[in-house]
């Protein structure tokens, strides 16, 4: 199953728009207007959360408000970096929004999202030939490293860069061989736009469940978007988006993670974050429509949306669906496009099964 046009280009589109935790604006405006034209309703709450529904309804056209609700979650920031301080020579320092790998930045082209528009630069430190031999064998702090945008003294910084300005790899969409892209934000907005899609598929399909997909923020700095989101929807299942650590690359512990393979179909986890019967549903579901699943367990709460869905309010029963990803937080994220096209078509086909009767009590 090939992703089509249209929905490519939205991908992209998110793809190519930056949203560091907590700088998720530019593209909610996206996600907002692409929602707008399958969506019931389309609504940002004051977290900055886009919240997109559909609803169902009698045979008179009114709406049914006693139907169950479902969150489909998926996070829209990606990680970044702020500046944090302007030496007299026009040098920026900048400190990490969601985790990083030192040693992946390193050498890296970034990109300021300044007042005034986007500034290109590069991060590097002292060049090999001028170091210790201990220098050498560090892996340096973030305060040893430097943005370096062509400046050459703070005033002339100032015009372009404030403090608290959000940094993020140079954004771009590569097509490798064999269905696979890379992205520096596959992570999570490829679980935007399944959700999104999964919306989307349901456009024309009766309901008997109300629908809630949203793109959730500050996922990186703590899940916290997913939960505000899930307070206020307040549904009774809700499933979390995200990518899931492939490991069909050399060196990949296959033994801590299981064995997960870009192009495998996407991966829905059990253990205790998973209502069994979300999970259960979600199998047979994938078997009754030929969609490809992998399997994956996980023995404790997880980093994702889930994990805050669950526990919200008296508790919510959740599902996990993951994104096969080689290389998670670095410029060069992988994926395969036919997990996310499978991954939407099983959240609509699961949306259009629940009804008032159904029961995930376990």
């Amino acid at each position: 199953m090939m992703m089509d046009d249209a929905g490519f280009a939205f991908l992209k589109r998110l793809l190519l728009t930056p949203s560091p935790s907590g700088f998720e604006q530019a593209i909610q405006a996206a996600v907002r207007e692409h929602a707008g034209s399958h969506a019931d309703e389309v609504r940002t709450d004051l977290h900055g959360n886009v919240v997109a529904a559909r609803f169902p309804r009698f045979a008179d056209g009114s709406r049914n408000f006693e139907a169950p609700r479902i969150l489909l979650a998926g996070h829209c920031d990606q990680i970044g970096l702020m500046v944090q301080h302007i030496d007299a020579e026009g040098y920026l320092f900048i400190q990490p929004i969601g985790g990083w790998d030192m040693q992946v930045l390193l050498g890296q082209h970034l990109t300021v999202w300044g007042k005034a528009g986007p500034i290109a630069g590069v991060v590097s430190r002292k060049a090999i030939h001028l170091m210790t031999p201990e220098e050498r064998t560090k892996v340096p702090n973030f305060q040893d490293v430097w943005l370096d945008v062509g400046c050459r003294s703070a005033e002339e910084a100032l015009q372009l860069v404030r403090h608290g300005d959000a940094v993020t790899f140079e954004l771009g969409v590569r097509e490798l061989r064999n269905g696979l892209y890379a992205s520096p934000a596959m992570d999570d907005k490829a679980g935007v736009w399944v959700c999104q899609e999964a919306l989307r598929l349901l456009q024309h399909r009766p309901l008997n469940a109300a629908v809630y997909a949203v793109s959730t923020v500050a996922e990186e700095i703590g899940l916290r978007g997913a939960t505000t989101a899930t307070y206020a929807v307040n549904p009774q299942v809700g499933i979390a988006v995200d990518v899931c650590h492939a490991t069909d690359t050399p060196g990949a512990d296959k033994k801590q993670v299981g064995e997960i393979q870009c192009g495998g179909g996407p991966v829905l986890f059990r253990g205790p974050n998973i209502n069994p019967r979300v999970f259960d549903r979600l199998e047979r579901l994938a078997a009754d429509h030929a969609i490809p699943v992998q399997i994956r367990g996980t023995p404790r709460a997880t980093g994702t949306d889930a994990n805050a869905i669950q526990i919200s309010r008296q508790g919510v029963a959740a599902g996990l669906i993951g994104i096969p990803n080689r290389y998670m937080h670095t410029p060069v994220e992988v994926v395969h496009l036919n997990d996310l096209v499978h991954a939407a078509r099983l959240l609509a086909e699961f949306c259009a099964a629940v009804d008032a009767s159904t029961d995930f009590t376990p």
